[in-house]
């Protein structure tokens, strides 16, 4: 239960139709199971006590009073433990039969919800045997103690005020105004579902569709479990296809036509902060829920839940090489729009060899063919100085060439040089003022070029370099429109890979490769030997741990430890436990030290779902202070 994760398990039994006792045991040893892998909220298929397709044998009171009978077995099996189980059985009440699941927790029967919606329709007719369910809840003797029996009742954690849920059973999710709609307004972070679905072709998609698209529509885990072996095969064959989804994603799910128990390791607290940032998402004003309080120690789940390496990137090709192409054109489309909109005759960009400039100029010239301007009006400056090496500033300039954009040169060593003797900067101080004046030097030529040719300068610095404040204040921080700043490094390589894989130029594809060998460097310090002295990664940490902190703590809400916890589990065996945390107090003391530069950033597409304009996603006060964030890293 720390750090909001709960282990949840969706159960199918091998029953035998109409024999209570047998499925009791079949539950029982299953909830073991579960509980033993640490399961804290079990939930077991739509009348699994008795079997789904018992037809008129519901009617026999024989099977109630053995179905009965076996749940008060299996609620004394609960004693000691605190998982909420969720079983499906038959019920009486006020001489109708209702379709129920019973909710069971440490011995006792917690409550009864009824189905609300009852199929009498193709292969279903449960409107023969069951009566649709009452909302509010209304009170039932429950071997000499009164329980509540409705569906508007949700359960609520002692040990975690934000995990609360609600419960459903089958039809009811297929319904249009599933009782999971006011369940999740009314508080209720997981749902869980009760079926008996059965199988028909291409049935599995629709109801994959149905699950994720309700999770993620509520913001909310939902826990859908079906029934299985052991159902009558008379006309119908059930699959046992259990779903675990969280906020339109399936975290597991079975493999149809087997008996199996699918666990996840839900996340309650992402949840809350989804449903925290997203201002529609509002309580219903019905009020007349009942709230039974559960009690569950809180431990540290075992997490078994993983976590990509690279949450900017897709992990399958396909998807990927989709993802990179809908990004390019999301840039492109942008700019051409700042092009027309300025009516600007030229677009200058300061090209490097580096991956950023890279891109920049890849996606200029996407907006350029759009708009069937000739690419010559592409000024691509490069501007040596005392870090460039013979390797990027081949890499530029043929580039520029295969682009059939133009080549600018403009070699600063001379006017830096001045510069440093106006300001008595010792050219043998390699400082901070050493670095910065010759980028700022560059945004100068480059600005100055655009206005000399009617242009806009295109800036290059990319989302990552944004977080960590890694670009010299009013030097390459500035410009006239940043097409990068929605992308963060990890990706930046992924779209400059796939243009060179998409792009039919084999000359062009053979620069671009090269680009992507070479290490990522702002080239602002003298080389060694030819090569390259001055390694970002080396300086700032590797970026890819960076884009890690900086999506789960914007796009997630993550505290730093949550951070660590998962950072420690992506990136086992590539580092240090020691090197992680390192770095993540480097990215919470510059990404909070480094606002100001944020506050005043260009122009920009947003591409993805984390952003850091200062218009849109990311409001923060520059001198917001970092010591709640340190301090909790410190502690571990």
């Amino acid at each position: 239960m720390k750090h909001g994760f709960v282990k949840v398990a969706a159960v199918t039994p091998k029953i035998k139709v109409a024999d209570p006792a047998y499925n009791a045991r079949q539950i029982c040893a299953c909830m073991e199971a579960a509980v033993e892998k640490g399961a804290k909220i079990i939930v077991f298929p739509e009348l699994c006590l008795t079997g789904y397709t018992c037809g008129d044998l519901f009617l026999q009171e024989l099977l109630m009073r053995g179905a009965k009978d076996a749940l008060k077995n299996i609620a004394t099996e609960t004693q000691g433990s605190d998982a909420l189980v969720f079983v499906g059985l038959p019920m009486e009440k006020d001489h109708k039969l209702y379709n129920v699941a019973a909710v069971l927790q440490d011995g006792a029967v917690l409550a009864l919800i009824p189905k609300r919606f009852i199929p009498a329709y193709a292969e279903f007719y449960e409107a023969r045997h069951f009566e649709p369910g009452n909302g509010m809840a209304e009170t039932y003797m429950w071997d000499d103690e009164e329980i509540p029996f409705g569906t508007d009742i949700l359960f609520e954690a002692d040990s975690m005020k934000d995990l609360v849920v609600g419960c459903e059973i089958c039809e009811d999710l297929w319904a249009p105004q599933s009782p999971n709609i006011s369940h999740a307004l009314e508080g209720a972070s997981v749902i869980v579902n009760l079926s008996a679905s059965n199988e028909t072709v291409g049935k599995d998609t629709y109801r994959e569709l149905l699950v994720k698209s309700a999770s993620a529509k509520l913001i909310c885990a939902y826990i859908y479990t079906s029934a299985g072996e052991g159902e009558s095969t008379q006309d119908l064959v059930f699959g046992g296809h259990n779903i675990i989804a969280e906020n339109g994603n399936v975290l597991a799910q079975a493999k149809r036509f087997e008996v199996e128990t699918v666990y996840a390791d839900i996340d309650i607290h992402r949840l809350n902060h989804e449903r925290r940032r997203m201002s529609t998402y509002g309580k219903t004003e019905e009020g007349d829920y009942l709230i039974v309080p559960f009690h569950m120690e809180e431990e540290d789940t075992n997490l078994e839940r993983t976590f990509e390496p690279q949450p900017f990137v897709p992990s399958k090709k396909d998807e990927r090489d989709k993802r990179c192409d809908e990004i390019l054109s999301i840039q492109s489309f942008g700019l051409k729009k700042r092009l027309e909109h300025t009516g600007s005759k030229s677009a200058v960009i300061g090209i490097s060899g580096g991956l950023d400039s890279t891109l920049a100029l890849l996606v200029t010239v996407r907006a350029f063919d759009m708009l069937g301007i000739d690419r010559e009006k592409i000024i691509s400056v490069t501007m040596p100085c005392f870090g460039t090496t013979d390797r990027t500033y081949d890499n530029a300039c043929k580039l520029t060439k295969e682009l059939g954009a133009r080549l600018k040169e403009v070699d600063i060593k001379e006017s830096v040089s001045v510069h440093f003797r106006d300001i008595d900067q010792d050219m043998n101080n390699h400082d901070v003022t050493y670095e910065n004046g010759q980028a700022r030097e560059r945004t100068q030529v480059l600005m100055d070029i655009a206005n000399s040719t009617g242009g806009m300068v295109i800036g290059t610095g990319d989302m990552s370099e944004l977080a960590l404040g890694w670009a010299t204040y009013n030097g390459d921080h500035m410009s006239m429109y940043g097409v990068n700043c929605g992308v963060p490094k990890t990706l930046v390589r992924h779209l400059v890979r796939y243009y060179a894989d998409t792009c039919g130029n084999q000359k062009l594809s053979e620069i671009l490769l090269d680009i992507l060998d070479t290490p990522v460097s702002p080239e602002l310090l003298p080389p060694v030997d030819g090569v390259i002295s001055q390694k970002t990664e080396n300086l700032v940490g590797p970026y890819e741990l960076h884009d890690f902190f900086l999506y789960y703590m914007l796009r997630c809400g993550f505290e730093p430890s949550k951070i660590y916890r998962i950072a420690k589990l992506s990136f086992a065996g590539q580092y240090t436990d020691e090197v992680i945390l390192k770095w993540l107090k480097t990215f919470y003391h510059r990404f909070f030290t480094q606002q100001f530069k944020r506050s005043c950033l260009p122009d920009g597409p947003k591409v993805g779902s984390v952003a850091l304009s200062p218009r849109g996603d990311w409001r923060m006060p520059s001198d917001a202070s970092s010591a709640l964030w340190l301090g909790e890293l410190e502690e571990l």
